[in-house]
């Protein structure tokens, strides 16, 4: 029950002490707020206009999100994967271990398991007993090889690897050079090591 001196909150969102509504002509507390507009300069919270509950209400109304967009951002805005479709800063990580990229799974929760399954399985030793160092477990991390690859699936994967990355192979993007770099480093890490002879 609410006291005789104050006011009850009983609409969600409800923010006292903004001033007047911001329609012209009213004078009743501008309480709720509302985007200015999408032709304003609005970019997340922050430009917003406050109008009283019955402005309030007739705007919502009346709001259309998709109003002003083209065909293709409408879809784009509504497609059920939104946010989805590029890295999030869970799975972006410094150094040579290259996280998992969403477009090589068809679903979300698969990626999230396959990273913790790839540490594990880097940690683990390899089938013919023969020691990794932690260099070389990294460098295998850089080139997204198992520990147990043999030295024909490391000389397969780092010609895949310098095909995908090197500019003249990609129209001249030099984009991909540290991922280059980092491949070509891991490569020369790890053809000379015992485990690979």
């Amino acid at each position: 029950m609410a006291t005789a001196g104050k006011r009850q909150t009983r609409f969600h969102g409800r923010v006292e002490g903004q001033g007047l509504c911001a329609r012209p002509g009213c004078e009743a507390p501008g309480e709720f707020r509302a985007p200015a507009g999408r032709g304003s300069s609005f970019d997340g919270p922050g430009d917003w206009r406050w109008l009283c509950l019955d402005h309030i209400r007739e705007f919502n109304s009346g709001y259309n999100y998709f109003e002003g967009m083209s065909a293709e951002e409408i879809e784009h805005a509504q497609t059920p994967y939104g946010g989805w479709d590029r890295e999030t800063r869970a799975f972006a990580t410094g150094g040579g271990d290259r996280p998992p990229r969403w477009a090589d799974f068809a679903d979300p929760l698969d990626a999230i398991g396959a990273r913790f399954r790839r540490a594990a399985a880097q940690d683990a030793p390899r089938a013919d007993g023969r020691e990794l160092s932690v260099a070389d477990r990294k460098s295998l991390q850089v080139l997204g090889l198992a520990v147990d690859t043999d030295r024909r699936q490391l000389r397969q994967r780092y010609a895949e690897l310098v095909r995908r990355y090197h500019p003249d192979r990609n129209g001249g993007d030099r984009s991909h050079e540290k991922a280059l770099q980092a491949v070509i480093e891991a490569y020369t890490q790890l053809k000379s090591r015992p485990a690979f002879a």
